[in-house]
C-alpha cells in the first residue's frame, strides 16, 4: 500500500514537472488531417464504347459516346450464351465478347488539347489531336493515315476527368479483331 501511495505521488509530481517545463515556451504545431474522400471524388472515370460523332462545338469538342461492356474469361463466355451467339462450352473468340445493352448516346464535353491514340496497319499507337480524331471519324480527314480501323466499330476507351465540368481527357482506341 506504502509502495503504491509513493508510486501515485511520483507520477504526480512528474505530471507537474511536465506542465511546468511546457509553460515556459510556446511552440505552434501543425497537424495536417485528411478525411476520407466522397465516394466518387477526385476519381477519373474510363468507359469503354463506341463513338457516334465527335464535333467542335466552340472552344471545346462534343462527344456522342455509346457506351459497352467488352468483356474477357468466364463472363464474356456467360454473356455471349445467353445472348445466344456462343453454344455452351463453346469458346468465345479472341477471348472477347462486347456487350450492348441498349444504344443511348452520351454526351461529353471533350478537352480540345485532350490526347488521342488511334491504332495504325501495324497495330502501333498513332497519337492524334481531337480535331484530327473529329476529322478521321468524320470522313474528312486529309492527311489519310493508313490506319487499323478508320470507323467506330472497334471501339474506344474514354478516360472522363475526376473534376467538374469532367470532361473526357484522353480517347483510346481497342484493338478488337
Amino acid at each position: 500500500m506504502e509502495r503504491s501511495l509513493l508510486a501515485r505521488g511520483a507520477c504526480a509530481a512528474l505530471g507537474a514537472a511536465a506542465v511546468a517545463a511546457g509553460c515556459g515556451a510556446t511552440r505552434t504545431v501543425t497537424t495536417t488531417v485528411r478525411s476520407a474522400p466522397t465516394p466518387g471524388a477526385d476519381r477519373e472515370t474510363i468507359l469503354f464504347g463506341h463513338i457516334a460523332s465527335l464535333r467542335r462545338s466552340g472552344a471545346r469538342f462534343e462527344l456522342r459516346f455509346d457506351p459497352a461492356w467488352l468483356l474477357t474469361g468466364t463472363a464474356a463466355e456467360r454473356a455471349a450464351v445467353e445472348d445466344g451467339t456462343l453454344a455452351p462450352g463453346d469458346p468465345v473468340p479472341n477471348d472477347v465478347y462486347t456487350v450492348e445493352e441498349g444504344h443511348r448516346l452520351l454526351r461529353f464535353d471533350v478537352r480540345p488539347d485532350a490526347s488521342a491514340t488511334l491504332l495504325d496497319k501495324r497495330l502501333r499507337p498513332v497519337l492524334v489531336t481531337v480535331a484530327e480524331l473529329a476529322a478521321i471519324l468524320s470522313g474528312t480527314d486529309a492527311v489519310h493515315r493508313p490506319l487499323f480501323d478508320p470507323s467506330r466499330r472497334s471501339g474506344f476507351w474514354i478516360r472522363v476527368g475526376a473534376n467538374y465540368p469532367n470532361p473526357v481527357v484522353s480517347l483510346d482506341q481497342q484493338y478488337h479483331p
